[in-house]
């Protein structure tokens, strides 16, 4: 064992925001972060102990010893660069190693099972600042597993201390490649559709997700959007991108055309950022916030670029097509054989993914219409209490949003009936992308 013969000073500590009382209930108390810079020393054990290492393959006396000094520190801020290599690491006993340093950074009993995310959780909901130079130690991590990742590891309007690792790699395939094989989920761009009476694999109690643009209709089935997660179409004369989160029961619809550039190309990155995916436009490189269209890095971000959305309506195959018979529907093949349900099979016992502190209000997994009102307030609606109630002939209104039926979902219009771009989601994802979301109680 290396014995430090060096005495730390103590630094000054960082006035960090009060943390809801739900996030103390649950996680407690959180350490008292510095704000001082990074010692030479710590920097040079940062980039041997958990950049390099990943980088070389290696695991010797000097990471070792490197994770010593990192752990002396005592700075719980360095817990953040742990845990990003904590996410890359299979091998256990190194991850336990890893486990009890980032613990004892953070004050707190190592965990025994699920140590990232455990890890993870505590970081996200104590809000612990980040050490400074922390995005290069990231990008450092990142790229040494998936260099293709180096592109989208800048600066911007994106907390990167929520981007983890969601399990496969980029979609960087070319716009249309349809059959280009890749490690990752690959978008479907242009995809073929059938008419609703040609969709005979399709079930009435599937789920699919509907759009409307310029009185044209598409059903988007989930089970195509599960293996998919992203469609770049042209709908109604107008071009879209459609990404689906698996992970937040999202799916939402982008327009991609009138923004005075070249069309951006949606495409999923492999990152997920508190167990949402990390979209990014193919031909710039710059980062999207899924749940918001809003152009976050890359020249994309400088250009003040955000993208509106159209109304996504969850509901059945059966309603939809009964609702709207004229419309075109993805075809089978795009499903790539697969039939998956991770709703009530991988998702059925809460995210799988660190998320942190939840908004207590609702259960995480509950259905929530999400919108956002002409004063720019975000609202959600539980969905099966606004659903009822619609039924009922209630009328639902907040400020210019009026919630309506439609094929066997709901979605949110103005005074007029014009569409608002509601979709629908799972409470956690919603209310960690809009914190300060008005919730409808009836």
């Amino acid at each position: 064992m290396l014995v430090l013969s060096f005495v730390l000073s103590l630094p000054a500590q960082a006035e960090q925001d009060p943390l809801p009382a739900h996030a103390i209930a649950q996680f407690g108390q959180p350490p008292q972060s510095p704000t001082s810079a990074l010692s030479a020393d710590v920097r040079t054990a940062i980039q041997v102990g958990l950049v390099d290492s990943l980088r070389n393959t290696e695991w010797g006396p000097a990471q070792a010893e490197a994770l010593q000094t990192i752990t002396a520190s005592k700075d719980p801020r360095l817990a953040w660069v742990i845990s990003d290599m904590m996410r890359f690491v299979a091998w256990a006993e190194l991850n336990a190693v890893l486990s009890e340093a980032a613990a004892e950074l953070l004050q707190i009993k190592a965990p025994r099972s699920n140590s990232w995310g455990v890890i993870t959780d505590h970081l996200i909901a104590w809000d612990i600042p980040a050490p400074p130079g922390y995005l290069e130690f990231k990008s450092g991590i990142f790229t040494a597993m998936a260099p293709e990742w180096q592109p989208l590891f800048v600066e911007g309007e994106i907390d990167w201390r929520h981007v983890s690792w969601g399990g496969v790699l980029i979609d960087d395939r070319r716009f249309n490649s349809k059959s280009t094989a890749c490690n990752c989920i690959p978008a479907a761009d242009n995809p073929e559709v059938s008419s609703a009476d040609e969709a005979t694999w399709l079930k009435d109690s599937d789920i699919v997700f509907g759009v409307e643009v310029n009185g044209a209709f598409r059903a988007y089935p989930r089970r195509i959007m599960e293996v998919r997660e992203m469609v770049n179409d042209t709908l109604g004369g107008r071009k879209l991108g459609i990404p689906y989160c698996t992970l937040c029961g999202a799916a939402q619809a982008y327009f991609t055309d009138g923004l005075g550039i070249r069309r951006p190309v949606l495409r999923t990155s492999g990152l997920l950022i508190r167990s949402n995916k990390v979209m990014y436009d193919l031909r710039s490189k710059s980062v999207f916030d899924t749940f918001t269209g809003e152009a976050v890095t890359g020249p994309l971000a400088k250009r003040g670029i955000e993208l509106q959305q159209a109304s996504v309506v969850t509901t059945d195959w059966g309603t939809w097509k009964e609702a709207h018979p004229e419309t075109t529907v993805l075809v089978e093949a795009l499903a790539l054989g697969r039939d998956p349900d991770f709703r009530n099979t991988r998702d059925a016992n809460g995210p799988i993914f660190p998320v942190g502190d939840v908004d207590p209000r609702l259960p995480v997994h509950e259905d929530v219409i999400g919108v956002i009102t002409a004063s720019g307030q975000p609202v959600a609606f539980q969905r099966s209490k606004a659903f009822l109630a619609l039924k009922r002939g209630q009328e639902i209104k907040v400020e210019n949003v009026h919630l309506v039926l439609d094929a066997g979902g709901v979605r949110a219009v103005d005074a007029e009936g014009r569409d608002l771009g509601s979709h629908q989601a799972f409470w956690f994802a919603w209310s960690q992308f809009h914190p300060t979301t008005e919730l409808w109680t009836g």
